[in-house]
């Protein structure tokens, strides 16, 4: 087993199986100590105002568009405003129709009026006064001719309203998804250029959910906020203009409700604002246990930690419905306040109404009308006020998205940089100074010289730092103090590319991905023949089991590669490596996970694979590594003895320790020894 802990994600251009195998050791994130290290949820977002500035932001290469969704709005607004206009004159045809159908035949409008006068009731003089203002005709009925045509013309206003509703709705689809595409491609790009520490000190669920739930929240709020969003603001300043301009009273009655609403939804967005932010919180904790759990599902078993993982996650599960309940239940508040508020607008508007149509200052028309464009006034403020929260569900997935997007990144490559030509493997390591924690040096003072074609085991106890020398070597890390080189040239005047290109990898967990057997053996290497990869295969003892399978190399391996035991994995990774065919060789206890009689096969296919090759091994079986040219044995991140395998066991110190443990002497005696050593 690797002496640190296995996180590392495959480098940009892997010439093989993945990353290295190691990060910061005690680094956390294992079977059941995943998590977030330190962190707690945040309570609400950091900085809400700027970070909606931010995702506004990211609107403007569609500027264009959205200006197009605006007129586009513009113009459906208008057509929908128009509506209760066209059926107020409509329902004045109807009930004109009524009254005058009433009125004796044959006598004018003037006469009817002035009878009604001159009986002086109240009753009679506003019935009077409401005739004065229709146009009746005595004692003839609705003119139904007219009354089709209003119908004709409002259906073709509703017509016309929709078909530009669609129309925006048709454009705004499509700059949403554009928008999260770039993000997702810009977060794609981060993520490739983060250094391994990122992945060391952050769940792989945490980071999953900012990259998937996080940004499928914000095209969803786009999508569908956004356009009713602008249609929401234009119905309002369109219906407010009808309101004036049939009854100022009424629309002032009706504007009262404005600043309750406002006061309202403020008051209520402020405290679901922060149970927002905290579910998407514990969205990406709860994510990250899952996926924890799921990868590991048979060490759980093993270790009968189901019943724990299964609390865990209960726990967590509670805590996100507690969340998500607060923030669905505040915030579904705004409904029914602003209901009530609408509510109690529409009965003084009917009330003050009814009494102008009473006294012939307005039509039943209007009134119908006006009540209309309250309710189509009071609509778009509920919906803005109910946009309003899922834009604060937005920002805080935005929020949690610029932070990874605004994460400290890789040290970029130099602007020059040398390259290696010919790569001949000569490595040097010059008083290499390296920790994870500035408090807790790690690596000292290290200084190491293999030259090309050696083969170099890296030999310690766990945590010794064997696969931290390698992360180094391959600019995972970047190193504290003093330089490494290849060929003579410092590994930081060379770009990532070309120094990774130069070196092959055979990591103890053997990295996979869903696709071909095929596939998975040329990973990274372009343009393969079929003869290539057989040979590759066959020596790494991948050809016989293979064409065991029904499909052979075109076997699809799933997303575990459950369907090849874990040896069958390995030696895959193995066949990988021949085909790189690379000049420096990293092996990290590559033969683990095989039986005893393929690792013979495959340590002999090694030795073919590492001649005249630089090779670092890392072992821990000492029987694997008796012939390297240098064994470097490591302790507490220093190198305490070099040499070869005769020579270590005559210097009778840590290494001769460490070999008689697993050959020689009783555990007990040497395990003493060890302890007094370390």
């Amino acid at each position: 087993m690797s002496d640190s802990k296995n996180t590392a994600p495959a480098p940009a251009r892997p010439p093989m199986a993945g990353g290295p195998g190691g990060g910061r050791p005690g680094g956390g994130g294992g079977m059941f100590g995943g998590g977030r290290h330190g962190m707690a949820p945040v309570a609400k977002a950091k900085d809400f105002t700027g970070s909606a500035k931010r995702l506004a932001g990211t609107l403007r290469p569609e500027m264009v568009k959205i200006v197009v969704v605006m007129l586009l709005a513009v113009v459906s607004v208008a057509f929908a405003v128009a509506g209760p206009k066209v059926m107020s004159n409509a329902t004045n045809v109807l009930f004109q129709g009524v009254i005058g159908k009433a009125l004796p035949k044959g006598a004018t409008t003037a006469q009817v009026i002035a009878g009604l006068n001159a009986k002086g009731d109240v009753a009679s003089k506003d019935l009077a006064a409401m005739i004065r203002t229709m146009n009746v005709t005595p004692g003839v009925g609705a003119d139904f001719a007219l009354f089709g045509k209003e119908l004709l013309l409002l259906g073709a206003l509703y017509a016309l309203s929709a078909l530009f509703l669609w129309g925006q709705g048709y454009i705004m689809v499509g700059v949403a998804q554009r928008t999260v595409y770039e993000m997702r491609k810009h977060v794609d790009e981060k993520l490739s250029r983060l250094p391994l520490r990122y992945y060391d000190d952050h769940p792989r669920g945490d980071i999953l959910s900012r990259v998937t739930n996080d940004i499928d929240n914000i095209a969803n709020s786009l999508q569908q906020s956004a356009t009713q969003l602008i249609t929401a603001v234009f119905t309002i300043v369109g219906v407010l203009l009808m309101m004036f301009i049939i009854s100022p009273l009424l629309a002032a009655i009706s504007v009262l409700v404005i600043p309750l609403a406002l006061l309202s939804t403020v008051q209520i967005a402020k405290r679901s604002q922060k149970q927002f932010a905290l579910q998407w919180e514990q969205t990406g904790d709860l994510n990250g246990h899952v996926e924890e759990m799921h990868t590991g599902h048979s060490i759980v078993k093993i270790f009968g930690r189901q019943k724990e993982a299964i609390e865990v996650f209960d726990e967590r599960n509670a805590k996100l419905y507690d969340s998500s309940f607060k923030a669905q239940f505040i915030s579904g508040i705004i409904q029914p306040v602003m209901n009530f508020l609408g509510n109690l607008n529409y009965v003084g508007i009917a009330v003050i109404g009814g009494v102008k149509v009473a006294t012939g200052t307005m039509t039943l028309g209007d009134v119908l009308a006006f009540i209309q464009y309250s309710r189509q006034f009071t609509q778009p403020i509920t919906q803005t006020a109910s946009i309003a929260n899922v834009l604060q569900s937005a920002v805080a997935s935005a929020e949690r998205v610029f932070e990874l997007l605004d994460e400290p990144e890789e040290q970029p490559d130099t602007a020059t940089p040398l390259t290696l030509a010919e790569p001949q493997g000569h490595v040097t390591f010059e008083h290499v100074d390296f920790s994870y924690d500035p408090a807790s040096p790690l690596i000292e003072d290290m200084s190491l010289d293999a030259r090309p074609g050696q083969t170099v085991a890296i030999v310690g106890p766990t945590g010794a730092g064997k696969t931290t020398l390698v992360n180094l070597l391959m600019r995972f890390y970047e190193i504290d103090a003093g330089r490494i080189t290849v060929d003579g040239i410092d590994t930081r005047d060379l770009t990532r590319d070309d120094l990774r290109r130069t070196f092959g990898m055979v990591l103890q967990d053997a990295w996979l991905f869903s696709g071909t057997i095929r596939d998975n053996i040329a990973y990274g290497i372009d343009d393969v023949s079929e003869e290539r990869l057989l040979e590759a295969s066959r020596a790494a003892y991948v050809d016989h089991f293979v064409r065991t399978l029904t499909d052979g190399y075109d076997t699809m391996l799933d997303d575990d590669a459950s369907n090849v035991s874990q040896g069958e994995k390995q030696l895959l990774t193995i066949a990988r490596a021949f085909l790189a065919d690379p000049e420096i060789l990293i092996l990290d206890e590559a033969t683990s996970s095989v039986d005893t009689r393929t690792e013979v096969l495959i340590q002999k296919a090694m030795r073919r694979l590492m001649k005249n090759r630089t090779s670092f091994v890392i072992a821990h079986r000492l029987s694997t590594i008796r012939d390297a040219d240098i064994i470097l044995v490591m302790n507490h991140g220093r190198i305490v003895e070099q040499g070869t395998h005769e020579e270590l066991l005559e210097a009778k110190g840590f290494y001769y320790d460490l070999y008689h443990s697993q050959f020689v002497e009783s555990f007990d005696e040497v395990s003493d020894r060890l302890d007094a050593a370390v």
